[in-house]
């Protein structure tokens, strides 16, 4: 196996990083996705018409507990003791979307990356599901990380 693979052993199997070794260092990730819909969804949401509730009110609560909850949904995540876990919802009525950005901070031995992107990736979902009954062709799009500071690797920004 490829040494960069660091979740297989040399045997080809399955393992969850040891990262006792590592220095606590402050880490930071932040993600971002938008969920492209129909001018006449993004209309609902603005004015709180869907028949499920506040859209994004509800979908940031739903992100805020996917990253809790990461570790349960991705293999070999190590459960984290998150320190701040913010996520932010806007409708842009002018491209029919909802940009989402979602900011995941602790002090530890590894990355909060999985979790900036799964709180991205539930609020998204949340989205599609409050709005599915009036617009089944909605896409959602573009989740990547944008930034991650902490750690041996320091800095990343997208470019």
């Amino acid at each position: 196996m490829s040494d960069d693979l660091t979740h297989f052993d040399g045997d080809g199997n399955a393992v969850m990083v040891d990262v006792s070794a590592k220095a606590e260092t402050e880490r930071v990730a932040v993600a971002r996705g938008s969920v492209v819909m129909k001018p006449e969804t993004a209309a609902l949401i603005a004015k709180r018409g869907m028949k499920k509730g506040d859209v994004l009110s509800v979908a940031q609560l739903a992100g805020i507990m996917g990253a809790k909850r990461t570790p349960d949904l991705i293999p070999l995540c190590h459960p984290l003791a998150l320190s701040s876990v913010s996520v932010e919802l806007s409708l842009d009525e002018a491209a029919s979307a909802v940009h989402i950005e979602a900011v995941c901070k602790l002090v530890g031995r590894t990355g909060v990356e999985m979790e900036a992107l799964t709180a991205v990736t539930v609020a998204a979902l949340t989205v599609y599901d409050m709005c599915k009954a009036v617009d089944k062709g909605m896409r959602i799009e573009n989740i990547r990380l944008v930034r991650k500071s902490g750690g041996k690797s320091g800095l990343y920004e997208a470019g």
